[in-house]
């Protein structure tokens, strides 16, 4: 069964091929297509499109079906195309001729469009909650570990004294940064473009004002071209928001696995989080690290297949948009995981202590020589070279105790507070308090 179907339906080759893997998908949009056709219903009773009667059925009707998704209970029926026709078939077999009624000022366009909006705005939700645990555990740790100290690399080469503190809260504050680029999507796809039907709008006197209130839109795609248009550009953006965070992601595993080697031995996992080998039995692998490195890489891929799919695309509907989904929704699972593994696997993390005690990174400390050459009166380029000369003749032996790093940010002055602020401040931008009254709302009245 299709909504668009008339007397005559597709060779199952072509249906077979233009459905593609969009039934794994549609199950996931099924309680935000629910709720997308409550607001319509309630919003066609208003300009006399259905009766008072005929909403509260429908109402009823799609409320049951909620439930029934929410308990797992739903299914899209073989021969049924997608969700929305699902919904359909099922309050038309349900309650009768007002099941058809639902579709009245609206195309497969928009009604699929609504839902992939309030999808996109749920998910970049649960992406914020599990970013919030695992800054959470970043912070915490940064603080525990404040005064453990560990090398400084650039080029990958030995360069100055860092501390455990200032690596794990260099990426606290790179998730905060991070929640800008998903800041900028969920504005996107907090914009109701419900009413824009096939993109070209509708002679009914839709109330789309009414529509955005009800599903607690932040604005409305005020022209109806573009409300269409913004699919794939709300998809681009998400991608590029979720890339941005992977790669931060990507880096500390990328860290994770070179600090677990043998020749850094700077932290280390209980057993039982790492892997052993079949033939070395001394082997405990960071396979965990291994899989969210190799994953996160595949979500920086994200932003690139969804461009490619978008560069023959003129104005309006595209069936190519419909690949969009193969690439975003996966990757949203994928991004949840890694977040929430990481977060596991850093609770049980163990620091070395007293790692730069070794004189083996004694040349760590060349600049904290040169620095006091030049408070006690040496000009920079003479302490400079004065320091490089004692090390090139092997008479370089610096306190490694003695670090006075006090500027912002450094290693003595993290400032957990300020990028705690930081954090504070964007989650707040997001407002899902609201989001999360007015659906209840909806579904309670």
């Amino acid at each position: 069964m299709k909504l668009w179907q008339k007397e005559t339906g597709s060779k199952k080759e072509v249906e077979s091929f233009t459905i593609g893997r969009d039934p794994e998908f549609d199950i996931l949009l099924a309680p935000f297509d629910v709720l997308g056709s409550m607001a319509h219903a309630k919003m066609l009773s208003t300009i006399g499109l259905l009766t008072a009667e005929e909403n509260d059925i429908l109402q009823l009707g799609l409320k049951h079906i909620y439930k029934e998704i929410q308990e797992g209970e739903f299914e899209i029926a073989p021969g049924v195309e997608d969700v929305h026709s699902q919904v359909e078939f099922l309050l038309t077999e349900r309650y009768g001729d007002v099941g058809k009624k639902l579709h009245s000022g609206r195309s497969r366009n928009d009604q699929v469009l609504v839902d992939l909006k309030l999808y996109y705005r749920n998910a970049i939700k649960e992406i914020v909650d599990d970013c919030t645990e695992l800054f959470d555990m970043l912070i915490t740790l940064s603080e525990n570990h404040k005064n453990d100290l560990m090398p400084g690399y650039t080029h990958t080469q030995l360069a100055m004294p860092s501390s455990f503190g200032l690596w794990f809260s260099s990426f606290a504050e790179g998730l905060s940064e991070d929640m800008g680029l998903l800041k900028a999507a969920f504005d996107l796809a907090n914009k109701n473009p419900l009413g824009s039907a096939a993109g070209y709008g509708s002679s009914f006197p839709l109330n789309r004002t009414m529509t955005t209130e009800l599903l607690a839109f932040g604005d409305l795609h005020h022209n109806v071209i573009n409300a269409q248009n913004s699919r794939g550009k709300t998809e681009r953006t998400l991608g590029f928001a979720m890339a941005g965070m992977a790669g931060t992601l990507n880096r500390m595993a990328s860290d994770v696995c070179i600090f677990m080697n043998q020749h850094f031995a700077f932290i280390s996992f209980p057993d039982d989080l790492t892997t052993g080998s079949s033939i070395m039995p001394h082997k405990k692998n960071p396979d965990v690290f291994e899989l969210i490195r190799a994953k996160t890489n595949q979500i920086q891929a994200i932003p690139n297949s969804v461009a490619l799919l978008l560069t023959n695309t003129t104005t309006g509907y595209h069936r190519d948009l419909q690949l969009l989904k193969e690439e975003i929704f996966p990757g949203i699972e994928t991004l949840k995981s890694c977040l929430r593994m990481t977060t596991f696997m850093l609770n049980s993390i163990k620091v070395k202590e007293n790692i730069l005690s070794d004189s083996f990174y004694k040349h760590l400390f060349s600049v904290e020589v040169v620095n006091d050459l030049v408070l006690s009166g040496v000009p920079f380029r003479d302490a400079y070279k004065r320091v490089g000369l004692d090390i090139e003749s092997g008479n370089f032996y610096p306190d490694q105790n003695k670090l006075n790093h006090t500027h912002e940010g450094s290693i003595g002055h993290l400032n957990l507070k300020e990028i705690q602020g930081k954090m504070e401040k964007s989650i707040k931008k997001f407002d899902f308090e609201t989001i999360d009254h007015t659906i209840e709302s909806l579904l309670k009245k």
